[in-house]
């Protein structure tokens, strides 16, 4: 029996799913004439080959495939990446003992000498490295008792209708990347300080072979914390790759279209780690199509894997860490893409980006105060799919049915925004960052808009307050636009005190005021005016001066009435509610908090909706009237899982488990506690 297979590798972890998948279809399958083929495929460095020969391995154990196994490795007979079948099938011959003067020189002739040669056998055959299934077919064995095994770096699509398993390998999850690692180092200093190990792991970003890399590293610098070593590692894969896997990506990337090369060498400069199909569209500044097209190269060329896209409403996809770093180091050597090219497109890529965070914003947070214009379309380049809610029902349908399915639609349409902004806020944040960065004040004072609408529903996350710190950064450099400093301190104050940073919040207050003098009399400036007064009696609330807030509510709302603005007016009337509630006047907190609520109602103000009933419900719930209470807190509830908000999911299942430990069903309130502590551990709010 003839085995050419390679040891089995002396570490390997994982993958049982896959293995246990392509074993059941062996067993499974019945056909006389056709093998079996389980395709694998993925990346450069993710151990298909390794798979391939373990799979081969256990069939062999079950001494149902008495011919053995035959390996070839494809790139072994490439002349400039173009593969004979013919070569390989003088090699397979070879190894079914036809001897080399007897092999048929006609490739037609060839063909048949080999299938009449397998047509009863009981053979494994490994095809290592397909980049075609044009390749592989003609190698087929002519038995329903064989399988063949395919790796290939990209999908084979064409094969699909052969291929009883097809296989798409991810990178390791964490848990068995840790579990590879220390197998490979058995090292005590990864069990000391666990996390720098995880943080090794993460750099590798689930790549078997990066892991190799890094597990060499670790047991070469035995005296060096992991600490240190990760700072030099990092260097090292930034700067050459991963070895044994970075001339396969060179040879895939050879092997591109110009379009598809000039994609792949500007995906890493996309801010933060994800991209949809319209911002790479944005990016490449390519043709809808042609990006459509260049994405499907890639896949194909094992460069991308568009099996792992996101199943999200931005539709995003990304690039492994040592991936991105090989398109990288790509990008630098190819003349201009330093300089002029990423520049371009990076700026082109702000432009789009801004323009769609603030359509996602207008269509989840509806109309509002806003210092910067929306952008203009970028040519060429298509917004994203996202539909304005107040389009829903421009046919002027009104009455029962009709009505309840348009505001339907209304609400579906802007939680889909909401969505959009949730599911991007990484990007978004680099965004920024890029923004500011490269001096495009208007850019950075437009992205704090969006965050603004996320972060009300997620607080307490440190990467807003960057954001907004930028925003105010880029104004004051600006100098020239009073709007954008009065409109950008007042967002940096809000979570500022939310942290309990109530000097530092005073500072930005005091600021926005001093920019007040330098407003004209527009609506919006009037508008922020307002805005101002408001922001400075919700930081004097969170120093518990409730009687003084309120007074700035009241201030702010006539300013409202005098412009007019009558969903100024509601807001301030809200505003005005709490602090009632919060002093200890309840029947005044219900009344203006009613009326607030049913404007908002009125208005379709979800997010205050939601945040307006739970107010109300507790002054109700300290009025004793409990089952007032507990309608809205539901309310309220609904609401926040729509937007998806944990930090206000958190507080009404605290409510709730208050309403029901004060009616004595204290394991229903139990319940509400734990449910809270979970949505605030999840959420990184404990």
């Amino acid at each position: 029996m003839r085995v050419e297979l390679p040891p089995e590798p002396v570490h390997f972890v994982n993958r049982d799913e896959e293995r246990e998948r392509a074993l059941g279809a062996v067993s499974q399958w019945r056909s006389r004439s056709r093998p079996l083929v389980v395709a694998l495929s993925g990346s450069g460095g993710l151990g298909k080959t390794e798979l391939a020969g373990l799979i081969a391995r256990a069939l062999l154990d079950r001494r149902t495939f008495t011919d053995g196994v035959l390996s070839v490795d494809l790139d072994d007979f490439r002349a400039d990446g173009v593969l004979d079948p013919g070569d390989v099938l003088s090699q397979l011959l070879h190894s079914l003992d036809v001897a080399p003067d007897q092999v048929r020189a006609p490739y037609a002739a060839r063909c048949r000498q080999y299938w009449n040669r397998t047509s009863e056998a009981k053979l494994v055959l490994v095809l290592d490295n397909a980049r075609y299934a044009s390749e592989v077919v003609p190698l087929f064995p002519a038995s329903g008792g064989s399988v063949v095994i395919v790796t290939s770096h990209g999908p084979l699509h064409d094969l699909e209708a052969g291929a009883a398993v097809d296989l798409a390998l991810p990178p390791l999850e964490e848990r068995a990347a840790v579990e590879l690692l220390e197998l490979i180092v058995r090292d005590d200093r990864l069990a000391a300080d666990p996390e720098a190990a995880r943080a090794v792991v993460r750099l590798c970003d689930g790549l078997p072979a990066a892991l190799h890399v890094a597990g060499r590293w670790v047991r070469t610098h035995r005296l060096r914390p992991l600490s240190r070593i990760l700072t030099d590692l990092q260097a090292e894969l930034e700067e050459k790759g991963v070895s044994g896997v970075e001339h396969i990506w060179d040879a895939a990337y050879e092997d591109l279209s110009r379009p598809a090369a000039l994609l792949y060498r500007l995906l890493p400069h996309h801010p933060g780690e994800t991209f949809t199909l319209h911002s790479a569209v944005a990016l490449s500044g390519l043709e809808a199509e042609d990006c459509q097209d260049a994405l499907e190269e890639l896949d194909r060329a094992g460069l991308l894997d568009l099996r792992l896209l996101s199943l999200t409403v931005a539709g995003q996809m990304r690039l492994p860490g040592p991936q991105r770093g090989h398109a990288l180091r790509r990008s630098r050597r190819e003349e201009g893409d330093a300089g002029g090219v990423v520049d371009e497109a990076q700026a082109r890529l702000l432009r789009w980006f801004v323009r769609q965070a603030q359509l996602a914003d207008r269509f989840a947070a509806g109309r509002r105060l806003t210092v910067v214009d929306l952008f203009d379309p970028v040519p060429g380049v298509p917004d994203v799919p996202l539909a304005d809610p107040e389009a829903a029902g421009e046919d002027g349908s009104r009455g029962g049915r009709a009505e309840r399915a348009e505001r339907a639609e209304q609400a579906e349409r802007a939680e889909r925004a909401a969505r959009w902004l949730d599911e991007e806020r990484h990007v978004l944040f680099a965004c920024s960052r890029l923004a500011h960065g490269r001096g495009m004040d208007a850019e950075a004072v437009a992205l704090s808009e969006p965050v603004w609408t996320h972060a009300l529903d997620r607080p307490h996350q440190s990467e807003v307050v960057e954001v907004f710190r930028r925003a105010v950064d880029s104004a004051v450099r600006h100098g020239g636009n009073a709007a954008w400093l009065v409109r950008t301190r007042c967002q940096l104050a809000r979570p500022l005190w939310e942290s309990q940073r109530l000097s530092e919040a005073q500072e930005q207050i005091d600021g926005a005021m001093s920019a007040l003098e330098l407003l004209g009399d527009s609506e919006r400036d009037r508008k922020l005016a307002a805005s101002v007064l408001e922001h400075r009696g919700m930081l004097k609330g969170a120093r518990g001066e409730w009687g003084a807030a309120r007074d700035d509510f009241s201030g702010s709302r006539d300013l409202h009435r005098a412009i007019p603005n009558p969903y100024g007016v509601l807001l301030q009337t809200y505003r005005m509610g709490e602090a009632a509630a919060n002093a200890g006047d309840l029947e005044m907190a219900r009344r203006l908090l009613s009326e607030a609520h049913t404007g908002f109602v009125e208005r379709k103000r979800e997010r205050l909706i939601g945040r307006s009933a739970f107010a109300l419900a507790g002054a109700l719930h300290r009025l004793g009237r409990a089952e007032e209470a507990r309608e809205l807190y539901l309310r309220s509830l609904a609401q926040a899982d729509k937007r998806r908000s944990g930090f206000d999911l958190a507080r009404v299942h605290d409510a709730l488990a208050e309403l029901d430990a004060a009616e004595g069903d204290l394991a229903q309130a139990e319940e509400h506690r734990t449910a809270a502590r979970n949505l605030r551990r999840g959420n990184g709010l404990l």
